[in-house]
């Protein structure tokens, strides 16, 4: 907090000299107005729900494998325990890989978040440059995601700006 205070106190003394623009946007505001973000949105969360099924199903699985295994094990050889164990690592290993795929760092579902979110947060980044230029901001702050906006005035949110520029209709 001290960091973030510390580098506004920076920028805010380095652009002092002249007189500065600045504004303020509400990124979680701008989403939920853009109809297109929800439905976004509502494909990852049931394409997600859709694979947790899939892992939890795999998960159900190898549990009943352990438990087979734990009550037949008296009745096992020990070759027979070995060849249990190694099948139930495999499955475990399986189920691993399958939630690397799906919701590991390279996923299925941060691609499927790339392809179909990125684009329109380069649509809002690119309304927010042109209204940064065409009004003179200097600097333009995300008052969601700066913990060191303690208050701002509700005159510097540009966020209906950037709506309109988009091409979407505000509802206040």
């Amino acid at each position: 907090m001290k960091k973030i205070l510390l580098i506004l106190v920076i920028i805010f003394s380095a652009f002092s000299m002249n007189a500065q623009k600045f504004a303020l946007v509400d990124m979680d505001y701008i989403l939920k107005n853009i109809p297109s973000y929800e439905s976004a949105n509502d494909q990852l969360n049931q394409l997600s729900a859709r694979w947790q099924k899939e892992v939890e199903a795999k998960l159900i699985e190898i549990q009943t494998m352990y438990k087979n295994y734990n009550t037949e094990l008296v009745f096992l050889s020990a070759e027979m325990q070995n060849k249990r164990i190694e099948e139930i690592r495999a499955a475990e290993n399986e189920a691993n890989a399958l939630k690397r795929k799906y919701f590991g760092p390279e996923g299925e579902l941060f691609k499927k978040r790339e392809a179909l979110v990125k684009p329109i947060q380069d649509e809002i980044y690119i309304a927010v440059q042109e209204l940064c230029n065409s009004k003179g901001y200097q600097l333009i702050l995300d008052k969601k995601s700066s913990s060191g906006i303690i208050f701002a005035s509700p005159k510097i949110d540009i966020s209906d700006e950037v709506l309109q520029k988009l091409g979407y209709s505000v509802s206040k």
